[in-house]
């Protein structure tokens, strides 16, 4: 039988297009000119023990690295308490690869000179053996969705002067990050209070089709983590997916079930369960918690159809958002928006007055 696929899969039929000329290479984007006067943020890269991603199967670090940003007035006034923005990187690259897509610290610094309030930019690395965590639970990669929202929080928590409330936390995630700042934010809206969900992934399961007899030959040749590292991008990506959605600690050695002959049904339902459009109905109710929400795409980027879906998703339930297509592809103005929109939604949504 044919190995079908389901768009859920990182949409990756779109995600193909998009990046596939570039999976091998940093992505270039549209870097914004500096701002005059922007005082300079101090960049600490650190190790977090993720007790979440503690006995996976997969064998992914449980040691994650994460780089902090810390405002410029961080040093000079020791009294002061800060709220953070958690930003989560997409598939394929990790957070030291996405900071220079996002031109950072440079777009933290312009942002803060521009107007918005000092807070603290965290970016926490959830890569994996297949490339991408999708900040998801399962016993092959690890709880990724639990180590964002639990370890990861708790260690800045303790290791920086934070506000330590809900008010007082951002979740933002651009591509598989921002289907991650959906998925969690919609099951955790007890750690954190504002969201910004930009160019998400993976939001609908869409119809099956056909893969190329090639690409089902290479995935079931895969018995290693050097055999993964050999597949093309669209190949990786299926491997992501069914380790996030659809583990098998019974399956060796990839602990992991694909969409291949009689599990075809079975798999592309978990995948499909782990789609937001599809999950929302349930995390109604968490996600009118939350102080503000936004969504962003650009107008050349395929993912925009299911972003305004999930925009009028919420709106159907009464769920304040807000949304925006914007002109650029995938990837080519974030750098843009994380300055001047997302920072600035934060300054305006979350709180800054310590308990």
């Amino acid at each position: 039988m044919k190995l079908f696929l389901a768009g859920v899969a990182l949409g990756v039929i779109l995600m193909g297009q998009i990046l596939m000329g570039q999976a091998q290479a940093q992505v270039g984007t549209n870097q914004p000119p500096l701002v005059p006067g922007a005082k300079a943020v101090t960049v600490e890269r650190i190790k977090i023990r993720g007790a979440s991603l503690e006995g996976n199967l997969e064998g992914n670090a449980v040691e994650r690295d994460a780089v902090v940003f810390l405002p410029p007035s961080y040093a000079s006034e020791p009294n002061r308490r800060y709220p953070v923005v958690y930003a989560l990187h997409g598939y394929f690259i990790g957070a030291e690869q996405w900071a220079p897509e996002i031109h950072v610290p440079q777009t933290i610094e312009g942002a803060f000179a521009k107007g918005a309030r000092e807070m603290i930019v965290v970016l926490p690395d959830s890569k994996t053996v297949h490339n991408g965590s999708m900040y998801s639970s399962s016993v092959t990669t690890g709880d990724f969705e639990n180590f964002v929202a639990r370890d990861l929080v708790a260690y800045i928590d303790s290791h920086y002067r934070t506000i330590a409330s809900r008010e007082s936390r951002g979740l933002v995630g651009h591509s598989m990050g921002g289907y991650g700042a959906t998925r969690i934010g919609m099951k955790h809206p007890d750690v954190f209070g504002s969201l910004y969900i930009m160019s998400p992934c993976c939001l609908s399961p869409r119809i099956p089709g056909p893969m190329k007899p090639e690409d089902e030959a290479a995935l079931a040749s895969v018995k290693t983590a050097a055999d993964s590292a050999k597949l093309a991008f669209f190949q990786r990506a299926q491997l992501a997916s069914a380790a996030a959605w659809s583990p098998n600690p019974r399956n060796p050695p990839l602990f992991l079930d694909l969409p291949l002959g009689d599990k075809q049904a079975t798999v592309l339902a978990k995948w499909a369960a782990n789609a937001p459009l599809a999950m929302l109905d349930q995390y109604a109710a968490n996600l009118r918690l939350y102080r503000a929400i936004a969504l962003d795409v650009g107008d050349q980027d395929g993912l925009r159809t299911d972003t305004a879906k999930l925009h009028d998703m919420l709106d159907n339930y009464g769920i304040a958002n807000n949304f925006e297509i914007y002109p650029g592809t995938h990837t080519s103005n974030v750098a843009f928006r994380f300055q001047d929109y997302v920072l600035p939604f934060f300054s305006k949504t979350l709180s800054f007055s310590a308990q």
